[in-house]
């Protein structure tokens, strides 16, 4: 049997903190409440599938109604088995997820997506739905990374473990998605009602469908789990100094340090090569002398976006950087 699924509001969590009641609800919260996801997958990128979901699901004041956990055949290599633990032969007699896509649709419908680095998360459940020829029901997506810090948590990084700890939840299995998403669940809580009481808005994000699957993206070897998944590829030095920052209204100028975090609908490589092609210097860190970084989730715990919060430097999502692209301004020494 490879779906659990369990109901109750105490058992779910039990030995968690209890708290006063919290606040009526904030404008633009989904009133059916939240659901608490964690998915394990074959790797981080954009042809990776999941292999696990775990689902707690919160109403409105955070009180958990129902868990759910379900294994998922991958169709192909399970990927880094030191991580999460899944072999092969553990997932082959698991659903494939077009068969368990009703179950965690039932699950997600109506609610707020709660997960720590949710747009990860949610990229991967929509391209798994997106597969199936079906849409994830989600409209909303909260990542409790971002919660943390619009609380200002003291938290020294943007890890799980570190979140959990600081509200005195035990992880008994960590990148095992039930337990995952039942640590998160009893971290979620606090926060929740910490935002309340501080009239804090919850951080809501509109959830858009994936369809960039990455079917043609090679799959990984065991040696290349990364982010990306294939090697940086060596490019020639760019032919023109840095002329400094960029500045919002301004184009950008031959010879800018541009940097790229997270998840990007637009193949990273391809999003490089346009950057080269116009005379940027795509930088693969970021320091005091980047003049822009580009990610679609500023306010993530990524070493790039913390870097960039730290030295003060720009940041333009995606799809400006596309825009920018088009008229890039010859270097002033040309």
């Amino acid at each position: 049997m490879h779906t659990i699924q369990s109901t109750g509001d105490d058992s779910a969590l039990a030995g968690s903190t209890r708290t006063a009641p919290l606040p009526a609800q904030r404008t633009g919260e989904s009133g059916q409440g939240f659901a608490v996801v964690d998915v394990e997958t074959t790797g981080l990128g954009r042809s990776d599938r999941i292999i696990s979901a775990g689902v707690y699901q919160l109403d409105a004041f955070g009180e958990v109604t129902d868990s759910w956990y379900t294994l998922v055949n991958p169709e192909r290599d399970p990927g880094p088995i030191w991580i999460h633990g899944l072999t092969r032969e553990m997932l082959a007699d698991a659903p494939v997820f077009r068969e368990i896509a009703d179950e965690l649709a039932d699950r997600l419908c109506g609610r707020v997506m709660v997960a720590h680095n949710a747009l990860f998360d949610w990229n991967m459940i929509s391209r798994e739905y997106s597969r199936a020829g079906l849409r994830a029901p989600v409209e909303q997506r909260l990542c409790t990374m971002v919660l943390s810090r619009d609380l200002g948590l003291p938290l020294p990084n943007g890890k799980l473990a570190t979140l959990a700890q600081y509200f005195g939840v035990q992880q008994r299995q960590a990148h095992n998605a039930l337990d995952d998403a039942r640590v998160l669940a009893e971290a979620f809580r606090p926060s929740l009602h910490l935002a309340r009481q501080a009239g804090i808005p919850l951080p809501l994000t509109t959830c858009v469908a994936v369809t960039d699957l990455g079917e043609d993206s090679p799959a990984p070897t065991r040696g290349s789990w990364s982010s990306s998944y294939r090697a940086s590829r060596k490019r020639p030095p760019c032919p023109y100094p840095n002329p400094g920052r960029w500045q919002d209204g301004s184009p950008l100028v031959q010879g800018m340090r541009v940097a790229i975090t997270g998840d990007t609908a637009t193949d990273r490589e391809l999003l490089e090569d346009r950057a080269v092609e116009a005379g940027l210097h795509v930088a693969t860190s970021v320091s005091r002398l980047t003049s822009l970084l580009v990610t679609n989730e500023p306010d993530s715990w990524s070493g790039k976006a913390r870097k960039a919060r730290e030295y003060g430097t720009p940041v333009v999502g995606e799809d400006a950087f596309l825009q920018l692209l088009r008229e890039v301004a010859p270097h002033p020494g040309v």
